[in-house]
């Protein structure tokens, strides 16, 4: 008896959030930054649909320019090219162009000149007239350069956002769309979640990196809150300093 109530229960918070999260992906979101247009920075390949994908569709649903720029090619296991046209075809299906994404060359046995790595993303910046930046703190090379850069760089970042994509625990991250109530009530900047047929472009985007699609990925498609609902916290100066004396 309590097996059936428990599933009932559950069904019903299912549909209950999926009916809320669909009228909020509606919903233009009120960003603490213009955002007239964006770079998406990340680590790896696949990234952007792993972790970026309501971010991504709920900046081009608003009809703003994104671009992204990848850190690497994947080139760890001799799968640089292969991963690199994996990343140009998964922005494809999410609706960014190949000319707006751009990946940086990588090599497991050198460091990056962080020098050169801070000038290729200032670069970026200044000549596509960003003025917002979504990353993810999880990737310390991510966080730890750039913070540098945003406190450093002085007039170049003036009224340049930069969004942190929320990290959460092992329990919320794998709640999948039953965490957005959690996510409604814990304090944040943005929300970005995607409607059911967004989903199905988020996964088709996924299944383009075929060389990463091994079963605990499968599982994240089907399970992660990341590939449904974006929570992001808008980097003040303040957070900025802090973050970067512990990374």
């Amino acid at each position: 008896m309590l097996a059936t109530v428990l599933l009932v229960g559950s069904l019903l918070l299912w549909w209950a959030c999926s009916r809320w999260r669909d009228a909020l992906s509606e919903r233009a979101p009120v960003l603490p930054c213009t955002a007239r247009a964006a770079l998406l920075l990340i680590a790896h390949p696949d990234d952007e649909c792993m972790f970026f994908a309501p971010t991504i569709l709920g900046l081009l649903r608003e009809q703003r320019q994104l671009h992204v720029l990848c850190f690497s090619t994947g080139n760890y296991y001799n799968q640089g090219e292969i991963r690199k046209n994996e990343l140009i075809h998964s922005c494809t299906a999410l609706g960014i162009p190949p000319s707006n994404v751009t990946d940086l060359p990588d090599n497991p046995n050198v460091q990056w000149n962080t020098d050169l790595l801070s000038d290729l993303i200032l670069n970026h910046i200044k000549e596509k007239k960003i003025d917002t930046v979504p990353l993810h703190t999880h990737h310390n090379i991510t966080m730890s350069i750039f913070l540098v850069e945003v406190i450093h760089a002085g007039s170049v970042f003036i009224g340049c956002g930069v969004l942190v994509l929320e990290t959460v625990n092992v329990f919320r991250k794998y709640l999948s769309l039953l965490d957005l109530p959690g996510s409604w009530l814990y304090p944040k900047d943005v929300l970005f979640t995607v409607s059911g047929a967004q989903y199905s472009q988020a996964k088709e985007a996924m299944k383009c990196h075929q060389s990463q699609l091994l079963w605990f990925r499968r599982i994240y498609l089907l399970f992660s809150r990341y590939m449904m609902i974006n929570s992001l916290a808008l980097l003040t100066c303040e957070k900025e300093e802090k973050a970067l004396k512990a990374s």
